[in-house]
């Protein structure tokens, strides 16, 4: 198991080393407004910063620095990171822009759909895919926990490793989630499925897992996700939407794809319990019949 360390670096790469207190004063005022509304601020260059925070290119510099960032380019991307973990559904749409012309709406919309599903496409690491499916395969039991709205992704992969014959438990409200989180042991591996800035039920319930010392697994969408600091493995996957919700297209495509490595390896098992339902699905009382 990765240590603390190893987590850490895994999480993010461009995560500060020091924590904005160990700043002096005058640098935390200077910088403090860039960390509270990073989308303000992300596309800009150190001069145009320099600007808005009405002191020098040199000093913005050397605030970066102090905060362990190599470069101003680290800073930034460490702020579109943090763009998207504070961001809200409101800001989206926001962002999306006021126009009325539906027909142009729908087609932005849509390509924003298209570009989730190429990030899977071109981002996501098969062999990871392949590792985590081997895990859950192996796994003495198989924990999901994600809620609000994610509920309806761990309700999906439950659904999909239960056809596949495996243990799998899934919570979605935070008792549950706690009283899971607690049995877990060293045979099990747990996914957290949480986006933004994170459900508490989803992290604390990652949390409690990892210190039982479960394999843990996090699907979110940033690497500053609090899922990262408490996750073996991290997948990124974008939920970006221009509509009033979140766009799920690209976890539930990651979704498949875990679930297409697990069938892989539990072939005969599947196919063992899918010749037991197939006479049900195909004269079974839960299916429509015509009288044909």
């Amino acid at each position: 198991m990765p240590t603390r360390r190893e987590t850490k670096d895994l999480s993010s790469s461009h995560a500060p080393l020091l924590s904005l207190d160990q700043l002096s004063s005058k640098r935390q005022d200077i910088i403090r407004p860039v960390l509270e509304c990073p989308r303000e601020f992300v596309l800009l260059n150190v001069r145009d910063m320099a600007r808005r925070l009405a002191t020098g290119p040199t000093a913005i510099v050397r605030i970066v620095q102090a905060l362990g960032f190599e470069s101003y380019k680290d800073f930034q991307h460490y702020l579109h990171d943090l763009s998207v973990t504070s961001s809200t559904i409101l800001d989206s749409m926001k962002a999306a822009g006021n126009s009325t012309q539906n027909p142009k709406f729908l087609g932005n919309a849509r390509k924003q759909i298209q570009q989730n599903l190429a990030f899977v496409h071109d981002h996501v690491d098969l062999q990871q895919v392949q590792r985590i499916a081997t895990r859950i395969h192996k796994a003495n039991r198989v924990l999901l926990l994600g809620g609000d709205m994610a509920s309806s992704l761990v309700t999906y992969m439950e659904y999909h490793l239960t056809i596949a014959g495996l243990p799998v438990f899934a919570a979605v409200a935070p008792g549950r989630a706690t009283h899971l989180a607690r049995s877990t042991t060293q045979r099990d591996i747990v996914i957290g499925i949480s986006f933004r800035r994170g459900l508490r039920m989803t992290i604390e319930g990652i949390e409690r897992a990892r210190q039982n010392g479960a394999y843990c697994v996090g699907i979110t969408d940033s690497t500053l996700s609090p899922l990262a600091r408490f996750s073996n493995e991290l997948f990124i996957v974008p939920i970006n939407s221009l509509s009033f919700a979140a766009s799920y297209v690209a976890p539930l495509a990651l979704i498949d794809l875990i679930t297409a490595g697990v069938g892989s390896l539990r072939r005969k098992q599947v196919v063992d319990r899918l010749k037991e339902a197939d006479q049900e699905q195909k004269h079974g009382h839960r299916w429509y019949q015509t009288e044909s």
